[in-house]
């Protein structure tokens, strides 16, 4: 399956594609869809309505937002989705439009996890508006080169001052006990991260959101990463600290998100799930 590009539900135009190579300003969202629904889809919403009202000043709303988002998944059993939010009215000369975004909706084959366990590299970060899924990703594609040059498979964001803030993909989460714990810092709340958080407690596992400095690290007993495409993926080590994870505790939080029903693009916002589509 060849990717599929809509603009407001209409085929891309060389103009359109044009501006988005060239201009950098606006958000994202994406994420995997089974015939017609997602997991966390309230959160990817929630996501896109904050995003527009600040970047533009004004949102699409709900209803035009599944409207698109259901116009090119139409008829797929399985897809990869990305909506983005632009305009053609705001670039590096005038910056100064405030209305109605453009919607991109992108829809392409899922991609496989990132990996099955990855070694990373702490570097001192802070991406741009770090709340925000943003365009600008610059750095931390950098970020990911320059930790692949040294021989790990990723990096971690550090804060200025040593807090754990997210890594360049993907939010990190700490095993201690039956407990898990998530860096509280300025970073981006990430809908798996949310998922796998209101899954826990089905799952017996507990958690909590604190700081965490690069230098407390090896006082836990384990590290994962996750994210759209990866819901679970041990980290078995952060520079020189080395984690011995639980593989039985690691598909216990993987079925704390599993366990999170899918949510139907063209329902109500009311719509708590689709059993009859899965976990």
């Amino acid at each position: 399956m060849s990717a599929t590009i809509l603009i407001d539900g209409l085929p891309a135009t060389p103009d359109d594609l044009a501006h988005q190579a060239l201009v950098n300003y606006g958000a994202y969202t994406s994420f995997r869809v089974e015939n017609g629904a997602t997991r966390g889809l309230d959160l990817h919403l929630a996501r896109m309505e904050q995003a527009a009202v600040e970047l533009f000043g004004e949102s699409p709303g709900e209803v035009e937002f599944r409207r698109l988002m259901a116009l090119v998944v139409a008829g797929r059993d399985a897809c990869w989705l990305r909506v983005s939010l632009f305009s053609p009215d705001i670039g590096h000369r005038d910056p100064t439009y405030v209305g109605r975004p453009k919607v991109m909706t992108v829809v392409s084959p899922p991609p496989p996890p990132l990996a099955s366990s990855v070694r990373v590299t702490a570097v001192h970060y802070e991406r741009e508006a770090p709340h925000l899924k943003h365009l600008a990703t610059f750095g931390l594609i950098r970020a990911r080169r320059a930790a692949c040059a040294a021989g790990f498979d990723d990096a971690l964001f550090v804060g200025g001052a040593g807090q754990v803030t997210e890594g360049t993909l993907w939010n990190i989460g700490f095993v201690q006990g039956d407990r898990i714990v998530w860096p509280q810092a300025p970073m981006l709340a990430g809908v798996t991260q949310a998922l796998i958080t209101r899954g826990l407690p089905q799952v017996g596992l507990t958690s909590e959101t604190r700081p965490i400095r690069l230098d407390e690290i090896g006082a836990f007993d384990g590290a994962f990463l996750c994210n759209s495409a990866t819901p679970v993926c041990p980290i078995t080590a952060i520079g020189d600290v080395t984690f011995a994870n639980d593989p039985v505790l690691l598909a216990k939080i993987e079925a704390a998100w599993a366990a999170q029903p899918l949510q139907l693009i063209a329902g109500r916002s009311d719509d708590e799930g689709v059993s009859r589509l899965g976990r």
